[in-house]
C-alpha cells in the first residue's frame, strides 16, 4: 500500500476517534449534563492513558526526562507531522513540549463545531497525556487548546518523586 494511502488512513482515524468522542459527550451529555459527562469521559480516557504510560514509558520515570522525549516525540504519528511538536524546554528539570495541530481540534473545526465546545473536547481528550505521563512516573500538566490561540497542547513534564 502506498505511504499516502497509508497517511491518508491514519489521518482518517484520527479524525473518527475525534468525532466518536464529540458524539460519546453529546449522548452523555444528554443523560447526566455536560459537566458530569465531561468528568465521566476524562477518567476514562485518564485510565487508557495509565495503561500507555505503565507499557510504554515507565522505563523512563521519574526522571529520565531525555529517554522519555526520545520515545514519546520520536513515536508520534507520520514523523511528528500530525502533531508538530515544538520542544520549548529540554533539560533535566523539565520537558515542554508544544503542539502546532492536532487531529482531533482539527476534526472538531472542521466539522464546524463551537468553539467553547472545541476546548472542552479538547480539555476532555488531553486527559489520556496526564494518565500517560502521570502512570509512567512524571509529574505533569498541560494547556489545553482555548478559542483565539494557537497552536494546540502545550505539555509540561517534571520528574516526578523518587
Amino acid at each position: 500500500m502506498p505511504d499516502e494511502t497509508l497517511r491518508r488512513q491514519l489521518y482518517d482515524s484520527f479524525k473518527n476517534r475525534a468525532m466518536i468522542y464529540h458524539t460519546l459527550f453529546e449522548e452523555l451529555s444528554r443523560e447526566v449534563g455536560a459537566e458530569k459527562a465531561e468528568q465521566i469521559m476524562a477518567r476514562a480516557i485518564y485510565q487508557r492513558g495509565a495503561e500507555k504510560g505503565k507499557q510504554k514509558y515507565a522505563r523512563f520515570g521519574p526522571d529520565n526526562l531525555a529517554g522519555l522525549k526520545e520515545a514519546f516525540v520520536g513515536g508520534l504519528p507520520d514523523e511528528g507531522r500530525m502533531f508538530q511538536p515544538e520542544i520549548l524546554r529540554d533539560d533535566a528539570d523539565g520537558l515542554d513540549i508544544k503542539f502546532g495541530g492536532c487531529p482531533l481540534r482539527e476534526a472538531w473545526q472542521e466539522a464546524d463545531l463551537p468553539d467553547e465546545l472545541v476546548a472542552t473536547l479538547c480539555r476532555i481528550a488531553a486527559r489520556v497525556d496526564n494518565g500517560t505521563f502521570e502512570a509512567a512516573g512524571f509529574e505533569f500538566t498541560a494547556d489545553t487548546w482555548q478559542p483565539g490561540s494557537e497552536g494546540c497542547c502545550y505539555l509540561h513534564i517534571r520528574p516526578g518523586k523518587h
